[in-house]
Order: C-alpha cells, then sequence, then structure tokens
C-alpha cells in the first residue's frame, strides 16, 4: 500500500469523510440543551429530531448504494459531501430566525434532519464500492478497518472540539463551521476524484442497472441475508455503547460528569484503534485460510469475546475495570467493520455499493432498536439484563457467520491483488 500514494490518498479521503459525517451526525446531541432551553422543546420532541436522521439514513441506504453502482460511487459520494455540508448549515437556520419561521420550530428541525439522513445515506455503500473495485484483494478488509476508524474518530472528536466552538460562537455559528468543513472535504474529492480511482489493470465494467433480474438475485441471496440479520444484531450491540453508556455511567454507576465524558472517549476510541487491527487480521486469515473460512474467523471470535467482556463488565464493581472491560468489548466487536462490509462486496461485487446499503440497512435496524429496547428492558428486569440482553443478541450475530460464505462472489480484481 505504501508503493501506491494514490490508495492512501484515497483511503485518508474515505476516513475523512467517515469522520466529518460521524461529527455532523452527533452534534446535535450536544448542542440538544441549548437548543432545548432556546425553543421550549420537550425531551420528546427531541428523540423525534434525534430520529428523523436515523430514518431516512436507513430508507435511502440500499437506493443510494444501486445509484453507486449505475452512476458511480465517486460521483455519488460527491454529492453526499455537498448535501451533508449544506443541511448541516441549515441546522443554524432552522427554529425562530429561519426556517422555522415558515413551517414552525418542531417541523423545521425534523426536516433538515431528514434531510440529511437522506443526504448521508449513501457515503458507505459508495465507499464499499470504491473499496471493491479500486483497492487490492488483499488490502479489503483493513482499508474498511481504516474507514471505519473514521466513525470513532468523529464520534471522539465531537465532543470536545463542538463544545468548544459552542461555547465561543454559540450552536448556530458551529452547525455553521462544521457544515464549511465538510463543503471543503467535498471540494478536495472533486480534486482528487477520476483518475486515482482508475486501478491500472482492473477490468472495466459497464455500469449496471438500477434494477435488473441478477440485481434482485443477488440482493436477496440467502448469503446476504444472513450478513444483513448479522450485522443488524451487531449494530443492536454497538448502539447500546453509543446512546446508553454515558447515560449508563452517570446515573446508574453514579460517576460524575467529567469521568463520564473521559470514559465515553476512552470507549469511541477503542473503536478507532480496533477496526483497523480487525481488518488487518481479516485479511491476513483470508490469505492463509480462504475467503470461506477466513472471512469468518474474526467475526466469530471477535464478537463471542464482545459478549463475554459487557457480562463482565456489567457484573463489576470496580469502575476502572469495568470501563477496561467495556473498551476491549466495544473494540472486539468494532474489529467486525472490516469483515462485514468487504463480505457483502465479495457476495456481489457488480452490486457492490447496493449490497452494502442493504447490509446497513439492516444495521440501521438493529441500531434503531438499541435505544428503545435497552431502557425498556431496564425498566422491568434492571439495567444488568438490558446489558446482558446485548451480549445474548450479538451472541446470534456469532451464529450467523458460521453459514455465511463470501466465496461465491467475483471479487473484483481479485488477479491482480
Amino acid at each position: 500500500m505504501a508503493a501506491q500514494p494514490r490508495y492512501v490518498l484515497l483511503v485518508l479521503l474515505m476516513i475523512a469523510f467517515s469522520a466529518v459525517s460521524y461529527f455532523d451526525r452527533i452534534i446535535m446531541s450536544i448542542a440538544a440543551p441549548q437548543i432545548l432551553n432556546e425553543f421550549a422543546l420537550s425531551e420528546t420532541r427531541m428523540g423525534w429530531i434525534y430520529s428523523a436522521f436515523l430514518l431516512t439514513y436507513a430508507v435511502f441506504m440500499t437506493p443510494g448504494g444501486a445509484l453507486a453502482d449505475h452512476f458511480g460511487a465517486d460521483r455519488v459520494l460527491l454529492l453526499m459531501g455537498v448535501g451533508a455540508a449544506l443541511f448541516t448549515a441549515l441546522t443554524a437556520w432552522a427554529g425562530k430566525t429561519g426556517i422555522g419561521e415558515w413551517v414552525g420550530i418542531f417541523p423545521s428541525f425534523l426536516i433538515v434532519r431528514l434531510a440529511l439522513g437522506a443526504c448521508t445515506a449513501p457515503l458507505y455503500p459508495s465507499c464499499a464500492r470504491i473499496n471493491a473495485t479500486v483497492m487490492p484483494a488483499r488490502l479489503r478488509a483493513r482499508v474498511w478497518g481504516c474507514v471505519a476508524a473514521g466513525c470513532g474518530i468523529g464520534g471522539a472528536c465531537a465532543p470536545a472540539v463542538f463544545t468548544s466552538m459552542q461555547a465561543r460562537w454559540g450552536w448556530r455559528t458551529g452547525f455553521c463551521l462544521s457544515g464549511a468543513t465538510t463543503a471543503v472535504l467535498a471540494l478536495v474529492w472533486l480534486w482528487v476524484r477520476g483518475d486515482a480511482l482508475r486501478r491500472p489493470g482492473a477490468t472495466r465494467t459497464s455500469a449496471p442497472d438500477l434494477i435488473d433480474s441478477t440485481s434482485r438475485r443477488v440482493l436477496l441471496s440467502p448469503n446476504l441475508v444472513l450478513l444483513t440479520v448479522a450485522y443488524a444484531a451487531t449494530n443492536y450491540f454497538e448502539y447500546i455503547f453509543f446512546y446508553w453508556l454515558f447515560y449508563y455511567f452517570g446515573q446508574v454507576r453514579h460517576l460524575d460528569t467529567k469521568q463520564s465524558a473521559a470514559y465515553t472517549t476512552l470507549i469511541w476510541l477503542s473503536w478507532a484503534l480496533m477496526t483497523p487491527i480487525g481488518g488487518w487480521v481479516s485479511d491476513r486469515a483470508v490469505g492463509a485460510y480462504g475467503r470461506r473460512n477466513g472471512r469468518r474467523l474474526v467475526p466469530i471470535f471477535a464478537l463471542t469475546i464482545s459478549a463475554v467482556l459487557l457480562y463482565l463488565a456489567t457484573s463489576s464493581q470496580n469502575p476502572v475495570v469495568m470501563v477496561s472491560l467495556l473498551c476491549v468489548a466495544l473494540g472486539c466487536a468494532a474489529a467486525t467493520e472490516g469483515p462485514f462490509w468487504v463480505a457483502a462486496s465479495e457476495i456481489s461485487s457488480a452490486r457492490s455499493a447496493a449490497a452494502a446499503g442493504v447490509m446497513n440497512t439492516g444495521g440501521s435496524v438493529g441500531g434503531f432498536l438499541a435505544p428503545v429496547v435497552t431502557p425498556f428492558v431496564a425498566s422491568r428486569s434492571g439495567w444488568p439484563a438490558a446489558l446482558y440482553t446485548g451480549s445474548a443478541v450479538v451472541i446470534g450475530a456469532v451464529v450467523l457467520w458460521f453459514f455465511v460464505d463470501a466465496s461465491n462472489g467475483d471479487v473484483y480484481g481479485e488477479q491482480a491483488a
């Protein structure tokens, strides 16, 4: 990879898109206290504003992937960046001083977040297609591990950076600056795409139709269905950490706010560290054992470890031990991101973006359920039971991986890898 600077540049840009995307989507929760006070919104309505992004993000995931397959991932990724920049910035005009004057405060926030989710949806399917068609086959899981690390980087940076921006200039300026950063990244992508995406020696293929019998057969294949359900279970496990861990530290374990914030940042950093490692191990395992067995190894072992460590962390009374176990638990789950996304592309290389979109739609469903099911179980059986449920769900993903076979796909450029 070091011998190909253009590969490094593309990977760095995809990591940057991943990081700013997570930054842009997370800052709403950081601005929420000020928005709630300024507009007298209820917590329930703020919950709907959060969910608005996830709704359109899930709904437009597979169509966004199909567009990337048909029109080119580079074009769709450019449009994604421009749209995300626009609607991140437009969040500053929601409310009384802008869009809210026309449609109402609550609807204005809903509209902006719905639009942001729709624009962001093609991000990872487009990156998955670039990875499948441009990067050497032997590097694809570790490349995706690096792209997924961007989520952790964005998540770890958002609390400190946006809080500082908000304190200095206000939440509206913070959203404008975040949108401007995303726009600059889109302009950089516009400059480097094109020749950098054409891999020497790779087979040129015509753009597939948006919908045809081949696409329907591939996107409903048993392997992709199993992979999608497994990813939904894995995302359920991960989103417990994303949505409820800060609350769990403060309200259940009674840690102070400073400790809770520091520990939550550590959790995000564990994600950023482990995703490239998981991808590297997966690629090495494929080289040693073939795609069928090699792609299974990291998810089967890492998700099993995650389930056990979450159980042990919940049972621990020592805060340092608890946090350490939780960091490794989420890190092991994060290590499976590369195998999941590359397996989706390997199942259908011609429809790699759409296949990735289908899988990530399942992941979004799992992520959608975790914030609701976790407090529901906790209110009836206690927080330990709610977290044990996450361990049980992710073990279901382990079982499904024994039946996933990614070796049936026709991988782009494998002969040149």
